[in-house]
């Protein structure tokens, strides 16, 4: 296996480059990446959230999480919460997300029941 020297930037910045020309194989590339490494992706995802790119729900699903579950861990490390949405797209995904939680939340009282 080859060793690319990390601690440069060029390696990232031809990444960004061969995005344009060649999308397909950057998209795999880091498809394969962040499905091997949970903690980059947390990463990533968290970033994205924090500079607005995608919104709480979003972020939840890509991190296989229930938004109350993301949004409880994001409230434990300190990170501030965007209250409010931003769009209708943002409002029906937020209602999807209480519908699922009150359904999986219905069950299980059932169940003791």
């Amino acid at each position: 296996m080859v060793s690319v020297p990390t601690s440069s930037a060029w390696p990232l910045e031809q990444l960004i480059k061969s995005q344009r020309s060649q999308s397909a194989l950057v998209e795999r590339a880091l498809q394969r990446l962040l499905a091997d490494d949970e903690e980059l992706l947390r990463t990533i995802v968290v970033g994205a959230y924090r500079d607005e790119g995608v919104s709480l729900a979003r972020a939840a699903s890509l991190l296989g999480l229930h938004p109350l579950e993301l949004r409880e861990d994001l409230i434990e490390k300190g990170i501030p919460l965007r209250l409010g949405l931003a769009d209708l797209a943002d409002a029906r995904a937020e209602i999807e997300a209480v519908r699922a939680w009150k359904q999986k939340h219905d069950a299980r009282w059932c169940q003791r029941w």
